[in-house]
């Protein structure tokens, strides 16, 4: 089994609190699949306004912790570490679906697996569950660019 703790994780994605929503991998396959884990807390900062009488982790953050899972399986499978110019950019986000919302006390479990990549662009199939239960499914494409890449569509 291929585990990484948060601090190996730091080594691969440049998030950091409050936006870094991995806490642990707990197997991932080179070229296949990761599954990881987000622990939600009450703690979290969104919760004050997320809402306070029902709290709910937004929809987006959890879209986007799939993403970071998808991140470091991609990292991964290349075989390299980010650099300090690296960024990974969503390319697109299709068949979204949220099923059940997700809360404090939950532990958001996302399987990610790689569909294909093709010059640089990775599209991954993912899901969150919490309890075995979806909460959340999405297909992701993502590519990586250095920060100094002129190139890079405006406003990213």
């Amino acid at each position: 089994m291929n585990t990484l703790d948060i601090n190996q994780i730091k080594e691969y994605l440049p998030h950091r609190y409050p936006l870094l929503l991995v806490d642990r991998v707990l197997d991932y396959e080179l070229g296949k699949s990761i599954v990881a884990i987000k622990n939600v807390t009450a703690n979290e900062e969104y919760f004050n306004g997320h809402f306070p009488h029902k709290p709910v982790m937004p929809g987006v953050l959890m879209i986007e912790a799939l993403a970071q899972s998808a991140a470091l399986l991609a990292f991964l499978t290349m075989g390299r570490k980010p650099d300090s110019t690296s960024v990974v950019y969503f390319v697109g986000i299709d068949a979204a679906r949220f099923k059940r919302p997700v809360g404090p006390g939950d532990q958001l479990r996302m399987e990610v697996e790689i569909i294909r990549s093709s010059r640089g662009i990775y599209k991954f199939k993912s899901r969150g569950l919490v309890d075995g239960e979806v909460a959340l499914e999405a297909e992701l494409m993502c590519t990586m660019r250095s920060s100094t890449d002129a190139s890079q569509p405006a406003g990213q």
